[in-house]
């Protein structure tokens, strides 16, 4: 197979790049990293007209001089002379606000980077009116334009065919000058400095060597003081050189754009009435939560039928591993260590992919953008930025991307504000622990008129962690100190209808990531468990199994209580049941037992992983009747903690799972984020300091 051109997708945010790599590449895509860095990579292998290709689809970014994480590293991959460049980059534009998107693109045009324009959306902007003549824009820019709406397939097969044409017309004149900026002569005199010394073959991307001095740090010491000192010794002004480049493009572009544009009627009206609501302080705020409320009772009526199909599932391969082996330790891994463990986690699926699908057309509507705007006053109040509520929504879905996704915030303390706090956004994870508790609270089929009040006790638990984490916000705000100016530059798209081709891309990422990430740690740790529950220190065992028969001859209890006692005299003697054990003392003012705190400890892994290990150490220890399997299988968790724990109890557990940080993946995210272990340690034990305060005052007022 020929090598593959490296060819990516760039533009600014909420320019469509994301739904156009999805109509080029389905399914096939990889997620991965920067070398060096935490920032995402999405990368897929595709094949054009026989050209093999890796596609990579950039951060969305607005100029070359960014100051958001996402921004820096789109500037580097594009201009350091480290980094390998694209073969060509494929600029995508939502037309129908392309003035504010030039700026990028004429930056690329002038490092010499072949380069083509996809103006996206076009079906909308006929819509609204807005006229834009690609040939003359065309030739005006030097480039060749397709115009597309990655929505619906328009125009797709005209961009893979420009695509192709550019790639066997490689190489591109890589020494060819900028003709969007006039360098000023100290510019040029640094230009040709860094040239001379760094070997780089391109004015522009010289000039911004210069402006981003991290990028010396790849030189060689005498080359790096070389330039260092020439800068200074010229009087080099970076930040005033850069206002007046930036100034300078709009300059030249803006009269090209006014003679290609033309506008017939008041645009989009739908956008502007549906905005007069949506974003209005009152009736904005109101439908939010409505929105939200909706939401939550969705995920019980919808996921419904899909649940008890996952159970039964399960069960059938429960069923089938206990009707073709015979009775060993290995049957007993396998069913009540793997199937067991995964069964009552991949259970709740349907409810995630629910919850990820509404979340995917809220973004897709152009929505979600409203909200960040609506709530960006509220967010400034806690020491966060309106970008911060997209990450507290993501946070929803998963911490590790919500947290990744603050790279867009520029100022410094409020990034390091909302990665401390998004922890406390209730994510997907923590659904099935909500779901088990709540049915201990209340019966799954109570209803407050039309709707479940179980998910009514659900949504107060996200709306509980959303309070926790605007307090946290706060009392960040109030310790952390900085100088540094807070601004949102937020573009607010037309509403359109969401397309099922990149809901569903979507839906599958996160449900893909959920299963097979939280698949491979509750694997892992159910067959670990499973060891623990097992097995104790010679002799111990049996010591415990003769107690319990003793006990029963005392008691008169039958075969099946005798068992019974057996099963649950084995797990309290067993490694986990003297794990549990050491911890119980710290845990009981909350109200936990040892069975408890050693779903806690696990579930450190993952919160998930408490449903999963709960369910472990019921299936060892108690017996069940071959008549009843199935529906043990079903209730299991749910009737044992709701026969063992109060409901004092089940409230302080559901709230020490609000406010807890109890994943491990989130504090590894945090460390590489924020490059430090400082905060990542500070959050942990100042959440799990919260939580255990807050699960105790609920449980001694309650008890």
């Amino acid at each position: 197979m020929s090598k593959a051109f490296k060819v990516a997708l760039m533009g600014n945010p909420n320019s469509g790049k994301s739904s156009l790599f999805n109509q080029l590449t389905g399914l096939r895509q990889k997620i991965g990293n920067y070398p060096g860095v935490t920032v995402d990579k999405k990368t897929a292998n595709i094949v054009i007209n026989d050209t093999n290709i890796e596609l990579t689809d950039l951060p969305g970014a607005y100029s070359l001089y960014g100051t958001s994480q996402d921004e820096k590293i789109v500037a580097k991959v594009l201009t350091s002379h480290t980094e390998e460049l694209p073969d060509l980059v494929v600029y995508v534009a939502d037309c129908n606000f392309l003035e504010k998107q030039m700026l990028l693109l004429t930056q690329i045009r002038d490092l010499s980077i072949p380069i083509i324009l996809a103006l996206n959306m076009s079906d909308l902007a006929e819509q609204n009116g807005l006229q834009i003549n690609g040939k003359a824009l065309a030739k005006k820019m030097a480039l060749p334009i397709t115009n597309i709406s990655a929505r619906t397939n328009q125009g797709i097969a005209e961009l893979k065919k420009e695509i192709s044409q550019a790639l066997a017309n490689l190489p591109a004149n890589n020494g060819k000058s900028t003709v969007f900026y006039a360098f000023s002569d100290i510019e040029k005199r640094v230009a040709e400095k860094i040239k001379t010394v760094v070997g780089l073959d391109n004015d522009y991307r010289a000039l911004l060597t210069a402006h981003h001095h991290s990028w010396l740090a790849a030189l060689s010491n005498e080359q790096k003081k070389e330039i260092e000192d020439f800068n200074q010794a010229t009087n080099f002004d970076s930040t005033g050189m850069q206002i007046r480049e930036t100034m300078q493009r709009y300059d030249r572009f803006t009269p090209i754009l006014k003679q290609v544009i033309s506008q017939t009627g008041s645009g989009n009206a739908l956008t502007r009435r549906l905005d007069a609501i949506l974003t209005n302080r009152f009736w904005g705020v109101l439908i939010f939560f409505a929105l939200l409320f909706l939401m939550f009772q969705s995920i019980s009526v919808l996921a419904a039928y899909p649940m008890d199909w996952v159970e039964a599932g399960f069960a059938f391969a429960a069923d089938l591993v206990d009707g073709a082996m015979p009775d060993s330790w290995i049957k007993s891994l396998l069913i009540h260590g793997v199937i067991e463990g995964l069964g009552s986690v991949l259970v709740f699926i349907p409810q995630i992919a629910v919850l990820f699908l509404l979340l995917a057309l809220l973004e897709e509507s152009g929505y979600m953008a409203r909200a960040v705007y609506l709530f960006d006053d509220v967010m400034q109040r806690f020491g966060l930025n309106g970008r911060s509520m997209v990450a507290l929504i993501s946070g929803v879905a998963c911490a590790i991307p919500a947290i990744m996704s603050t790279r867009t915030i520029s100022n410094w303390k409020e990034r390091l504000i909302t990665i401390l706090v998004t922890p406390f956004m209730s994510c997907s994870a923590r659904v099935p622990v909500y779901l088990i508790l709540a049915g201990v609270l209340v019966s799954p089929d109570a209803r407050w008129g039309l709707f479940y009040v179980q998910s009514m006790v659900v949504m107060g638990m996200y709306l509980l962690g959303t309070a926790g984490a605007l307090a946290a916000a706060w009392v960040f705000k109030k310790i952390l100190r900085s100088n540094e100016t807070s601004f949102l530059m937020l573009e607010l798209p037309d509403y359109r209808m969401p397309v099922a081709r990149n809901v569903v891309l979507t839906v599958w990422e996160k449900v893909k990531t959920f299963v097979v990430e939280a698949g491979k740690i509750i694997l892992v740790l159910s067959v670990i468990l499973w060891l623990l529950a097992s097995y104790s220190f010679p002799g111990q065992m049996a010591e415990a199994e003769q107690r319990a028969v003793t006990t029963a001859q005392e008691q008169q209890l039958d075969d099946e209580g005798t068992e019974a006692l057996i099963a649950a005299n084995r797990i309290e003697a067993s490694f986990a049941g003297k794990l549990g054990k050491a911890i119980e003392p710290a845990i009981e003012p909350l109200g936990f037992d040892w069975k408890i705190g050693i779903a806690l400890l696990t579930s450190f892994a993952a919160r998930e992983v408490f449903v999963s290990s709960m369910g472990t150490i019921y299936a060892l220890g108690e017996v069940e009747e071959p008549q009843a399997r199935e529906e043990v299988k079903r209730s299991r968790v749910h009737q044992r903690l709701k026969n063992e724990y109060s409901f004092a109890t089940a409230l302080s557990l559901l709230i020490f799972y609000v406010f807890a940080m109890q994943c491990m993946s989130t504090v590894a995210v945090v460390k590489r984020e924020t490059n430090s272990w400082k905060w990542p340690l500070i959050q942990l034990f100042f959440m799990t300091g919260f939580a255990y305060l807050a699960s105790l005052i609920t449980y001694q007022i309650l008890k």
